[in-house]
């Protein structure tokens, strides 16, 4: 309970905790981003982390001075292809075995589900598309991996997915971020952000709900 409270917090006060970050550490801040990147986009049972809002504020003190722009784009670049590349692998070498039993210790079985529907309805672009997905965009290279796409496919689309979702966010917080309307209401523009973010899954998800009971009573007939 404490951990959920402290993440609520983290979220709908990211502005202040970055900035004492940055005060804090200084040029290691920039590593700290690295290493929230690579976890998030690399490890699948770190999906909770904070994606796009996170960006939207690197991007927002970038524009202050804080931070550099031109280290701090190719530098989370590098986390997300990374991490990509660390989960594809973690997949390809684990296989199937993780869809076996309704419960498992590490995986959520029905995000891997999730992602595999998405899989099947958009191929390699998944990749990309899923980037703006939280929680997808954790799964997707697991489930390509897991699916053996071929490397040198999933690394063309893992790096074009990546340069999409860093470039969007953080420039995103670099030219807008720091506008007195945002800046005033920064809480309530990264608010928007997460929930932009998270309702075209929430939106997939109704839809294979509603869909799900029709391919069974069409399967019955």
């Amino acid at each position: 309970m404490n951990l959920l409270l402290r993440l609520v917090d983290l979220f709908l006060h990211l502005d202040k905790h970055f900035s004492q970050v940055i005060a804090h550490y200084g040029v290691w801040t920039y590593g700290l981003l690295f290493v929230i990147l690579f976890c998030e986009t690399g490890l699948v049972v770190t999906p909770f982390l904070p994606g796009d809002s996170l960006l939207f504020a690197a991007g927002a003190f970038a524009a202050k001075g804080d931070l550099h722009l031109g280290l701090l784009l190719p530098l989370l670049i590098l986390a997300a292809v990374g991490g990509d590349n660390l989960n594809y692998l973690i997949g390809r070498s684990v296989g199937p075995r993780v869809f076996q039993g309704e419960r498992n210790r590490f995986f959520n079985r029905e995000h891997l589900l999730r992602t595999q529907a998405f899989y099947e309805k958009y191929g390699g672009r998944t990749l990309i598309i899923a980037r703006f997905m939280p929680i997808v965009r954790t799964f997707a290279p697991f489930v390509a991996g897991i699916g053996r796409m071929p490397y040198g496919r999933f690394l063309a689309f893992s790096v074009t997915g990546g340069c999409a979702w860093i470039g969007a966010f953080c420039l995103g917080g670099y030219f807008f971020g720091n506008l007195p309307g945002v800046r005033h209401h920064f809480t309530l523009v990264i608010l928007a952000v997460i929930v932009v973010s998270v309702l075209p899954g929430v939106i997939e998800a109704v839809r294979h709900r509603k869909s799900t009971p029709r391919e069974q009573d069409a399967a019955a007939s």
